[in-house]
This record gives C-alpha cells, sequence and structure tokens, in this order.
C-alpha cells in the first residue's frame, strides 16, 4: 500500500468514527441538537482533518527534498567521476 493509500485510509477511519461519535442518540429523549452545533462539530472536525493532510504534504515535501539533494549530490562531477571510475574497476576495464 503506497503512503498516499495509507493516508487516505487513515482520513476515512477518523472521519468515521467521528460520524459514529457524533450522531445524536435517538433514544436520549431530549431535543434534537441545534443544527448549528452540528455544523461547529462537523467544521472542528474538517479542520482536524486539514490539519492532519497538512502535516502529510508537509513530511511528504521534505522527503522529496531531501531525495532531490541526493541525487543532485550524486551528480556532481568530483562523485559521478568517482562512481565512473568504481565502476570500471569493478567491470575490470
Amino acid at each position: 500500500m503506497s503512503d498516499r493509500d495509507g493516508l487516505i485510509a487513515r482520513i476515512r477511519q477518523v472521519r468515521r468514527l467521528a460520524t459514529v461519535r457524533e450522531r445524536p442518540r435517538s433514544d436520549a429523549g431530549g431535543p434534537p441538537p441545534d443544527r448549528l452545533q452540528l455544523l461547529e462539530v462537523r467544521v472542528a472536525h474538517l479542520e482536524q482533518l486539514l490539519e492532519g493532510l497538512q502535516d502529510s504534504v508537509h513530511r511528504e515535501s521534505e522527503r522529496h527534498s531531501r531525495l532531490i539533494a541526493e541525487l543532485e549530490a550524486r551528480l556532481q562531477p568530483g562523485a559521478m567521476g568517482a562512481a565512473l571510475a568504481e565502476d570500471a574497476r569493478n567491470r575490470g576495464l
């Protein structure tokens, strides 16, 4: 499973759990919750999901930055020359 699929699965799981917790209980016998309160709960939940998504995007961005820096270091003339020389020695050229 890719990182993206894992993130989507976690978001769906959190959303399902929050939906179950937020549902008003019909057997409570009290008045139904105010629509504004329900919207506030939903917005708070969406804010939590957005923060999680932002964290995930930031981590992925940092990972890509490290990979790019590593590739740039390997493409430096000195590093490239050393890698080619090592390859030539290994092949017996």
